[in-house]
């Protein structure tokens, strides 16, 4: 997709992956609507525009949708679910309040984020959904249960997504990457990428990562 003039919608904008996501479709001719609880300190540009909304509220939501619409312009190209927490722990010591808040961010919030935005895409016949999942969401681990049970959800949402829009010129991508230099759960991030970690602003912008669904069986 050619992105210059083209409206994308971040969710998460204020700091890593969605922040250096929303600089490097700026820098590809994209106009960006960040959404988020909080605003990008770093990021001024005359193609970005900053919208508050916490995905886990579907009023908030398509409050963001219809501001985003009457500032930008109708036509939405590429919505990136990029916004998630993660609250680690043992199962039987693990608050419910805890994991209540990760589904309703990781799981629940990426649906009405996509529900506001899908309807847009399909009368235009074009739209590019990304889904930001984990390398959690492929193998369990240990005192994670909880954050890879969201980020299960989020593979097995983009997989019938993909087969539900494409044939109304939709398409879907999900990537999974694996630990990154954020302020992820609490952490500050280090200057550089360490051996074990990237570090957001070095990854491949997420239009550039299909994701190929496994064909059924």
């Amino acid at each position: 997709m050619d992105l210059r003039g083209k409206v994308a919608i971040i969710t998460g904008v204020s700091k890593g992956i969605g922040l250096a996501t929303a600089e490097a479709l700026l820098a590809r001719g994209a106009v960006v609507a960040g959404w988020g609880r909080t605003a990008p300190e770093s990021l001024t540009h005359e193609r970005f525009q900053f919208f508050e909304c916490d995905i886990r509220d579907e009023v908030a939501v398509q409050e963001a949708f219809t501001n985003t619409q009457r500032e930008l312009g109708q036509e939405v190209h590429v919505l990136v679910n990029n916004a998630g927490i993660g609250n680690f722990g043992p199962v039987d010591g693990f608050s419910s309040d805890d994991w209540h808040a990760m589904f309703d961010t990781n799981v629940h919030g990426l649906f009405y984020c996509t529900k506001a935005a899908l309807p847009q895409m399909k009368k235009q016949r074009e739209g590019h959904i990304i889904n930001v999942a984990s390398l959690a969401g492929t193998a369990g681990t240990a005192n994670l249960a909880g954050y890879c049970a969201t980020k299960y959800a989020v593979r097995g949402f983009s997989d019938a997504l993909f087969k539900e829009v494409r044939p109304a010129g939709v398409r879907v991508t999900c990537v999974m990457p694996g630990s990154v230099e954020t302020n992820f759960n609490g952490a500050t991030p280090a200057s550089s990428p360490t051996r074990t970690k990237c570090n957001p602003k070095t990854l491949p912008p997420p239009l550039c990562m299909p994701w190929k669904p496994r064909k059924p069986s």
